[in-house]
């Protein structure tokens, strides 16, 4: 079974539309995110572009802030500062990477918690290792979205977490453990220091790969009916491409695919549920807002 992001991202778009739709009839304001993006990275600059467009899509207003990449670190600061002053703002997202001359953690901490839309703050991520309300990073939250609507069965299951990065692999496992109803797993996470990791992936029933290295995980690596995850996607040169690349996942999808029950594919997996993981968000922040 294809687990079609895309399909199912729309899916989430058309339930968010009616929600937006039903607090404008209600004379409220439209959920409002804001984006900055630092210089002119291809790739950042095409997930932005996508964000701003599912806002449009769903009714959001959006701001898109770009700045210089020889931006300085104080003046990035400045900008946050000003956006969690402004009560018509309800999410802020800093597109990463930064420029090297920016601290990213800095950053991150920077952003107010109420507005937090990414879920890297220091302080969503304790409330997520609590088990407490909070937004949950919206990679992970994607996936979890995902499970959901595809009813995958999770409670009892040995979940492998290939990667250990605070925005996925960190979260994604502590979202498989939590007691929920698309959790309860029993959870390993590997990296780069893992001894027999093609091994213990042989016992996993499923795997999320974020690791960032195109196709990583291969065949062998797989038991029959296991549920795959693919997070990665890197740009692979590709001369017969027009775009002169290619997007690869982390897993080897044509030999995967023939042992695997359900897998994402790349593109169109994991990536369009980060989004509506985002979207998502914004409209808690939104929320949350009106009630206080």
């Amino acid at each position: 079974m294809l687990l079609d992001g895309k399909q199912v991202s729309q899916v989430v778009k058309t339930t968010l539309k009616t929600q937006t739709d039903e607090l404008l009839q209600r004379g409220k304001r439209a959920p409002h995110l804001a984006a900055v993006l630092v210089g002119n990275d291809g790739a950042s600059e095409t997930y932005v572009a996508n964000k701003v467009k599912s806002c449009a899509e769903i009714g959001f207003r959006s701001t898109l802030i770009r700045l210089d990449g020889d931006t300085s670190e104080q003046t990035l600061l400045e900008q946050i500062r000003i956006l969690n002053m402004d009560e018509a703002i309800d999410g802020i997202l800093v597109q990463l990477p930064l420029p090297k001359q920016i601290s990213e953690q800095r950053i991150i901490e920077a952003i107010s918690p109420a507005k937090d839309v990414d879920g890297f703050s220091p302080v969503s991520v304790g409330k997520l290792v609590q088990g407490l309300e909070t937004f949950v990073p919206a990679t992970p939250f994607g996936m979890m979205l995902l499970l959901e609507h595809y009813n995958i069965d999770t409670k009892g299951k040995h979940a492998v977490v290939i990667g250990r990065s605070n925005i996925v692999g960190r979260p994604m496992s502590i979202l498989l453990s939590s007691n929920l109803p698309k959790g309860n797993c029993t959870v390993t996470i590997c990296h780069s220091h893992t001894h027999n990791l093609a091994e213990i992936c042989r016992e996993a029933d499923i795997i999320v790969a974020a690791l960032g290295r195109p196709g990583f995980v291969t065949g062998d690596m797989v038991k029959e009916g296991a549920v795959v995850l693919d997070v990665g996607i890197t740009r692979v040169k590709d001369d017969t491409a027009k775009s002169g690349f290619r997007l690869k996942g982390d897993v080897n999808f044509e030999e995967v695919s023939a042992k695997a029950a359900a897998i994402t594919p790349v593109p169109g997996g994991v990536g369009p549920m980060t989004i509506v993981g985002l979207m998502k968000n914004t409209l808690d922040a939104y929320r949350r807002k009106l009630d206080t």
